[in-house]
């Protein structure tokens, strides 16, 4: 145990090992052909399936508007030492709206990818800052690139099989999932460098609502008549990422919590 206190960050390695090999214990999960029939298909302004291409709007900018703050004005409150874990995230999630917005044009499995590529790229980064900000900015910054090459690969695998015709959604499920389940643990079981963490809470929340309108899609569509799930899960999204920057904007660092992880640092 005493090892773990002294590398926390064993914790997250453990849990990783322990769900991959949970979650390589059942057979190849394929893609489901419904899962491209959207209740909402209605075409507007010669664009099929507008309203669907059109939600994603908010997420290009929410991604555009967090790089002008971040790489221009530079008034988002970062940890400077892993900046381009923030920049891919913002990458990420504007080329999210075109990915997406891509696919939702014409949905089938070739044009899925480059709705996945972008998302897996955000949800990457994403983690990587949570661990830098709250377990270690030196582990952050050693694992940003291999959790990047993992969620590209995961995504560029199940294409692959797709096209050989066993599709495997395995390793991509572990990218997607993974870092949003564990992060409510991070946050419960560590303590930030900075003030104002109720912005990943947000934003885990509008994820998990996002996911709820995902599976009611047609149910919610029926009911309301003008939107369906799937154009809500996008909007919800995009308003989680727009809190978490602007809490970016607001927040401030606990000098205490700084000294602390600068001397520990330095022992290890």
């Amino acid at each position: 145990m005493k090892v773990f206190k002294q590398h926390p960050i064993l914790y997250i390695y453990l849990l990783a090992v322990s769900i991959m090999i949970l979650i390589f214990s059942f057979d190849a999960i394929e893609q489901e052909v419904t899962y491209h029939n959207f209740a909402d298909t209605r075409t507007l302004f010669g664009i099929e399936n507008f309203w669907n291409v059109l939600s994603n709007v908010p997420f290009f900018a929410v991604g555009l508007y967090a790089l002008v703050r971040l790489l221009k004005m530079k008034d988002l409150r970062i940890d400077v030492e892993i900046r381009m874990a923030y920049t891919l995230l913002f990458i990420g999630v504007t080329f999210v709206a075109l990915g997406s917005g891509y696919y939702h044009l014409n949905p089938n499995t070739h044009t899925l990818l480059w709705d996945r590529l972008p998302m897996a790229i955000s949800f990457m980064a994403l983690f990587s800052i949570v661990i830098s900000e709250f377990i270690s900015t030196k582990e952050a910054k050693k694992l940003l690139y291999p959790l990047l090459f993992l969620g590209i690969f995961s995504v560029l695998y199940w294409a692959y099989t797709e096209a050989k015709g066993y599709g495997d959604l395995r390793l991509y499920i572990f990218v997607q999932f993974f870092p949003m389940l564990t992060i409510p643990l991070i946050l419960i079981f560590f303590k930030s460098k900075y003030t104002l963490t109720q912005g990943y809470v947000y934003l885990l929340l509008c994820y998990f609502l996002a996911k709820i309108f995902e599976y009611f899609d047609a149910q919610i569509y029926g009911y309301l008549g003008f939107i369906s799930g799937h154009s809500l899960k996008h909007l919800v999204a995009a308003v989680g990422l727009y809190i978490l920057v602007d809490t970016y904007e607001k927040r401030t660092k606990h000098e205490t919590t700084t000294l602390v992880r600068d001397k520990n640092n330095a022992q290890s």
